[in-house]
């Protein structure tokens, strides 16, 4: 019984040491994942932001032209 409590134990503490000793593996990981995720979804968070832009219209050329202007000056009042 004794056997069995003390390599219960030293699995536990095994197990804390080597988390401990990897930590900045797993966080490491954990920055690269989380990057990649925002990375991947800003672009359509963006796309879903920008409105509509419509398609400028060219304008027609005038099929005629308009009145003679007064060749006159103009009087002042």
């Amino acid at each position: 019984m004794a056997v069995l409590s003390f390599l219960g134990t030293a699995s536990i503490i095994g197990g804390g040491y080597y988390l401990y000793t990897q930590k900045d593996v797993y966080i490491e990981t954990a920055k690269e994942k989380v990057t990649e995720a925002i990375m991947g979804a800003i672009p359509n968070m963006i796309e879903g932001m920008m409105p509509e832009i419509p398609e400028p219209e060219i304008p027609m050329m005038p099929t005629q032209t308009g009145g003679v202007m007064n060749s006159k000056p103009a009087l002042p009042l």
